[in-house]
């Protein structure tokens, strides 16, 4: 496929999981790291969450990652930023209402598991937050604290939030590849996507299966870079069994119209 395509999930900065130092490098990587292994992967724009505001678990200063963020981000044109909301910060709610506003962030960040919440808890007011601002929210979801289902309720009840469910068919929690595919089923406004940003898309016929329940045009492109080489990722949409139709979707088309792309100056747009 010769699209370029745009990744809805990546990130930037220091990975730190305290668990093994080879790994916390080799998943870490800056800006420009991302930007090169975006242009292997034919990738004009990447939305990147700083990890600064996201680990190490339970301590990250999520106020002086994004600040840091959007300062590093700045010159950075192929670029864009995720917002991080910590629920458990009350000053992140402030911050997010002011970067919100910047031509570089796209929309709000979430991640229990990191800062340590049961969606359960925090969900309605991080939705009533979102849709007073406007704002698409993407969310790592797969384990106990996030769980796909658990996330369908607020989006039931907020039909203007748009909500991103990251790493399509991950079973880290019971096993079970089909939770992201059941919750957007459970989507009463169609307001809930999947991104591909999953080892478990690897998986011979995982993908497919999910398109042929809940459709292309459900599916975004994600990346997980620099955690996840992202020329892997790209191959992998490449050579799925599916149609052209339903690869440019998600490679590039859905991302396109969630961001409103054709409502931009060319400047803002990327190398599109």
């Amino acid at each position: 496929m010769n699209v370029e395509a745009i990744d809805m999930h990546a990130h930037y900065g220091v990975f730190w999981s305290g668990e093994s130092a080879v790994i916390d490098e080799c998943m870490t990587g800056s800006p420009e790291v991302v930007v090169a292994r975006a242009r292997l992967a034919r990738t004009s724009l990447t939305v990147v969450a700083p990890l600064a505001a996201l680990m190490p678990r339970g301590e990250a200063d999520v106020l002086a990652g994004n600040a840091a963020g959007a300062r590093d981000l700045a010159a950075v044109p192929e670029l864009r930023q995720w917002v991080v909301l910590n629920p458990l910060v009350p000053a992140s709610f402030e911050q997010a209402a002011e970067l919100l506003q910047r031509p570089k962030s796209v929309g709000l960040k979430i991640h229990p598991e990191e800062h340590c919440y049961p969606i359960k808890d925090q969900g309605r007011r991080i939705f009533a937050f979102a849709a007073e601002h406007g704002a698409l929210v993407m969310t790592h979801s797969s384990h106990a604290n996030s769980l796909p289902e658990d996330f369908v309720p607020f989006a039931n009840e907020c039909p203007e939030v748009t909500l991103i469910l990251a790493h399509l068919g991950n079973s880290e929690y019971d096993g079970d590849p089909t939770h992201h595919v059941k919750a957007i089923q459970a989507g009463r406004h169609g307001n809930i996507y999947a991104d591909t940003s999953s080892a478990a898309n690897i998986n011979s016929g995982v993908l497919e299966w999910c398109v042929r329940e809940i459709g292309a045009d459900r599916v975004l492109y994600g990346t997980d870079s620099p955690l996840y080489f992202a020329p892997m990722q790209r191959a992998r949409i490449d050579c799925a069994e599916l149609d052209d139709r339903d690869k440019i979707l998600i490679l590039r088309k859905n991302a396109e119209r969630l961001l409103q792309l054709d409502a931009q100056p060319a400047a803002e747009r990327g190398n599109d």
